[in-house]
């Protein structure tokens, strides 16, 4: 079994208003260090072993399905885990 963490962030030209807002609650209290945040997305797949390419078949995935590539950028990691 593969699991695969993804990590969808808006891209830096975009502007992200949830993370601006969430940046002045922080600074607007006990956090007046924190300069910026950005609000992103985290999702977990679950894959069996098989012949595919395991990276093709996320990159193909987060293109087609979870990804809105104009606007979001993403990243994965994939960590060979025992069977459940």
């Amino acid at each position: 079994m593969y699991k695969v963490k993804v990590f969808v962030t808006l891209k830096e030209s975009v502007v992200d208003p949830q993370g601006s807002a969430a940046t002045k609650a922080l600074q607007n209290t006990e956090f007046p260090e924190v300069q910026d945040v950005r609000v992103g997305k985290y999702i977990e797949l679950s894959f069996e072993k098989s012949n595919k390419d395991i990276e093709k078949a996320v990159h193909d995935i987060c293109r087609n399905l979870l990804v809105n590539t104009v606007v979001e950028d993403y990243r994965f990691d994939i960590e060979e885990v025992g069977a459940e």
